[in-house]
C-alpha cells in the first residue's frame, strides 16, 4: 500500500498504451466524466474522487475506446488484457505502482454493476474502463462497459 499521490501516467504494455493522465470529476448526471473532444480526447483520465492508485481502495482510470472522426482511442485494445498482465501508473511523488490484471469483463451498459466496479475493496486496486460491445448506431453509444480489474502487485 502506498501513501496517497495523484497519479500523472499510464503504460500498459501489452497493448502498447502510453498516456498522460487528465484528473476528471462527475458529469451533471452524477456519473464520471471521460475526455472532452478536443487536443485531449485519446489520453486516458483518472477519476479524481476514487483513491489515487496504489491507496487502498479501487482507483478508476477511463479511457475512450474510438471517436467517429478519430478512429482508434487509448483504450481501444483493453478487451484483449489478460491476467497477469502488467499495469504501470506513474504518480506525483515519483513512484511507480505496478498493477497486475485480475480479470476482464463486459458488462452491458443499463446493467452496469457500480457496487463491484467503484466499491470498497480492503487491498489497492486498479479499475480500467471503456465502452465496448456492438455499436448502436441509433443512439451513437456501444451497448457495454469493458472493465479491466487489477491489485497492486509492486512498486518502483
Amino acid at each position: 500500500m502506498l501513501a496517497p499521490s495523484p497519479p500523472l501516467a499510464i503504460d500498459v504494455p501489452a497493448i502498447g498504451v502510453h498516456s498522460n493522465l487528465q484528473h476528471l470529476g462527475v458529469t451533471a448526471e452524477n456519473t464520471p466524466e471521460v475526455p472532452a473532444p478536443g487536443p485531449h480526447y485519446d489520453e486516458a483520465a483518472w477519476f479524481k474522487y476514487s483513491p489515487a492508485p496504489g491507496s487502498v481502495g479501487a482507483a478508476v482510470i477511463l479511457g475512450h475506446v474510438d471517436s467517429a472522426t478519430g478512429g482508434r482511442s487509448v483504450f481501444f485494445n483493453l478487451g484483449v488484457l489478460r491476467p497477469g498482465d502488467e499495469i504501470l501508473v506513474t504518480r506525483a511523488d515519483g513512484s511507480v505502482a505496478v498493477f497486475t490484471v485480475d480479470g476482464v469483463r463486459r458488462y452491458p451498459k443499463d446493467e452496469f454493476p457500480s457496487l463491484t466496479v467503484y466499491g470498497d475493496t480492503t487491498h489497492p486496486a486498479l479499475r480500467l474502463i471503456t465502452c465496448g460491445g456492438e455499436f448502436d448506431r441509433a443512439d451513437g453509444h456501444y451497448r457495454d462497459n469493458i472493465v479491466v480489474f487489477a491489485s497492486l502487485t509492486d512498486t518502483r
